[in-house]
């Protein structure tokens, strides 16, 4: 994220307490280890955050999902950021380029903060898929990509 909607660093670490336990890891890159643990990097320090009982719904294929809780909980309540689509103030990083990379871009000022999640598990997108409905936004990242679709040719 390019900023934090105007709060100092302090005041965004308080309004994340809200609905999460925030806990300090230090200057170490620190990947979050389970489902609904965030990793953050702010200021130098990486950080875990755990949401808080009752911030997702375990009975919603969509609403347990860690994209969807980190776009209510911290794009949309806290930095304002309600499209992440269309807007200018985030970016995404593929996995393969990993947590060294979302430090090197808050370091390089770049960007005022980044957030990693825990991978979106096979069950989660199967329970979405029985579900009928569709991933979220930025909810999965493949790589390679595919620079044409999915192309198969009968061997025999």
């Amino acid at each position: 994220m390019k900023d934090l909607n105007g709060l100092s660093s302090e005041e965004f670490l308080a309004a994340l307490q809200v609905n999460f336990t925030v806990e300090d890891k230090g200057t170490d890159i620190y990947k979050p280890q389970q489902l609904h643990e965030f990793s953050l990097y702010l200021d130098q320090h990486w950080y875990s955050l755990k949401a808080k009982e009752g911030t997702y719904d375990n009975t919603d294929p969509i609403g347990v999902l860690d994209v969807d809780i980190s776009s209510r909980l911290i794009l949309d309540e806290i930095l304002n950021i309600g499209d992440l689509r269309s807007s200018k103030r985030i970016d995404f990083v593929g996995g393969l380029r990993g947590l060294g990379e979302l430090k090197r871009r808050v370091d390089s000022g770049e960007m005022r903060v980044a957030l990693a999640l825990y991978p979106v598990t096979m069950q989660q997108i199967m329970d979405i898929a029985d579900s009928g409905k569709i991933m979220p936004p930025k909810a999965t990242w493949f790589e390679p990509k595919l620079r044409s679709g999915l192309v198969i040719h009968k061997l025999s």
